[in-house]
Order: C-alpha cells, then structure tokens, then sequence
C-alpha cells in the first residue's frame, strides 16, 4: 500500500503579506527563494534581529513574521586642511546631503558627486519581496566610498526609532547615525521628550548619535551632556526652503557646545547654506533644496562652494557692522 506524503505548508507574513511556501526551510533559503541578496539586507525575525551570520541556521516556522529591510534615498573638497570630526572619524567635506526626493538613482548618484560630500543620509524602508529585482541605492551609491547615515526619518516614537537603527546597523555594520523623532506630519518639528529617550537608549547600545533637535539651547546641551556626537537643530521646518529663521538660538547652541554643531534641514539655495557657516556651524544638511531644484546637478555644486565660502567667511572674521558710512579711501591728500 503506498504512503501518502503530505506537503508541510508554512505560512509567514514578510513586511506585512503574507506568504506562503510548501516546505520549511532556513532563512538564507528564504531569501534566495526570494531573489534577494543577503549581503544588502536586515532581517528581523519576530521583532528580533536575524544576525547575517545565522542566516544559514535560522529555520523558518509556521507563523514566523518577517522584516527584510534595505536602504534607500531620504568626493571630497578643496579645503583638504580645514577638516572636522564626528565620532572619532575625520571629514574634508562639511556637507552632508540626503539621497530621497531625486527622479531617479542615476541623478540622485550625480548630485552626490556634485556636491563634494563624504556623507550621505539614508532611510531604512522594506525591501519589495514582490519585485527584488528592483536597483538599490546601494547599487548606485558605494557605501565604500561615502560614509552612509541610516536616519529615522518617519519615526515618531524613540521606540520606532530605536528599532529603525537596531536594523540599520544589522544591515550594513553602521553605528554612527542619524537621529529624529517627528511630533506630527504637519510641521515635521523634533518630539523633543521622546528624541531624548531615544538618544539615550541608542547611546547606552554603542551608537554614536547625530541628532536632528529644535533650536532651543537647554535642549542641545542635554543632548550633548547624554552623549550625542553632533548636534544638529533645524533652520526651519524639513523641506520649507526658508533658510535659517533663528540665527540668535543657533550661535548660541554653536558656542555653547564642544561637540559639532550642523544645521539641519530648512536650508533653501546656496545663501541660506553660506549663511548658517557665517554664524560658525560646523556643517549642513540638505536635502529638498538639492534634489528639488530645477537643476539638481548645479544646485549641488551651488551649495558645494556655498559651504566652502561661508566657512572661509567665518575663519576670516567679518567687519564690524556699523551705523554710519566709513569712507575706505583715505581723507588725507585732498585736493
């Protein structure tokens, strides 16, 4: 009499589908069935991180709930001697740039290279099982070449925020990062409670941590006196393009601190950027001003020499302002 074998369905939910497959298997199975590369993912398995090294051990269980995450878009300078340091690691460019908001990899890639930037932000987003086959980010932007910054753009709790950058570093071995908890959709202002929470909890796990925080001066120092390796208040609201709005509370924050100070976000064309390294910053970062501009190639180069004068600027030291006229050519020898 012959015997019946029957097939054992496992179902499991992957980046919240579910998904089925008629027989078990081991995780780096899963991926390969998949089509997805391990080497450019983070695996979450049940709201615990899937180490790549047991990728080939892992078992994959009836029930089991997935997160495959990867990142995706949120050179040097001439000024070879003026450079700046963040965590221990040393920087020629003082620009950082994002890598969302541009039409395609190939322009976001372009603009990268145009802007003379080391770093890079990046959000971590669920890979599309549906389609695997779509180019990543890191296909077109080497993170052997630029210092990628997984951010937490989209988080509005320190718990999604911590475990956004848990992921992150699983994914590519990064532990500097960016930070920022939203308080609402509108305004995109820093929840600066839970940011707090947040900075501390990834301190205490060996981040090191820029952090993206209002322009309030107690705030920035308690960032500091945690541990936050940057500090980095806006100049305005994400993507509004309105330039610096607070210079006082930002010189403030740059000569209280003995950390870096960068402005972040709110920067619209190069004047805005010159102006926030006039008032001492350390650096900027920008995103929208770059990538939606009608020609982000240019505008990258644009904010590329921006950077380089406000800070050359800065070093000179500018006159005095003053209320009356002070006639350069001297008054002696008149006819």
């Amino acid at each position: 009499m012959l015997t019946q074998v029957r097939t054992q369905v496992i179902n499991v939910t992957i980046n919240g589908e579910a998904h089925s497959f008629n027989a078990a298997m081991k995780l780096d199975a899963l991926l390969e069935e998949l089509d997805i590369d391990c080497k450019k993912v983070a695996v979450e398995k049940n709201l615990e991180i899937v180490p790549k090294s047991t990728y080939a051990s892992v078992m994959v269980e009836d029930g089991d709930m997935f997160e495959i995450v990867h990142f995706i878009g949120g050179g040097m300078n001439d000024q070879t001697n003026d450079t700046f340091t963040i965590a221990g690691q040393k920087f020629t460019s003082r620009l950082i740039v994002g890598t969302g908001k541009y039409k395609d990899f190939d322009e976001t890639r372009d603009a990268i290279a145009a802007s003379g930037a080391e770093i890079v932000t990046v959000a971590v987003r669920r890979v599309n099982v549906s389609d695997p086959n779509q180019p990543m980010l890191v296909d077109y932007v080497d993170p052997k070449k630029y210092t990628y910054l997984p951010n937490t753009a989209g988080c509005y709790t320190a718990d999604e925020a911590v475990r956004t950058l848990r992921l992150a570093r699983e994914a590519g071995g990064w532990s500097l990062v960016k930070l920022e908890v939203l308080g609402d959709q509108k305004t995109l202002y820093p929840e600066m409670v839970e940011t707090l929470k947040a900075a501390e909890l990834l301190i205490k796990d060996g981040f090191d941590v820029m952090v993206y925080c209002s322009d309030d001066p107690i705030m920035a120092q308690k960032l500091e006196d945690l541990g936050c390796c940057a500090i980095m208040p806006l100049a305005a609201p994400i993507g509004s393009g309105l330039g610096v709005q607070n210079p006082v509370n930002i010189r403030i924050i740059i000569e209280n601190a003995s950390v870096p100070v960068l402005v972040d976000a709110g920067v619209g064309t190069a004047s805005d950027a010159a102006f926030a390294m006039e008032l001492g910053c350390d650096g900027v970062l920008m995103n929208t001003a770059i990538a939606e501009a009608n020609d982000p190639i240019s505008m990258a180069q644009a904010m590329k020499l921006a950077i380089q004068s406000g800070r050359l600027a800065y070093k000179a030291g500018r006159m005095p302002r003053k209320k009356y006229a002070d006639p350069s050519s001297p008054l002696a020898g008149l006819i």
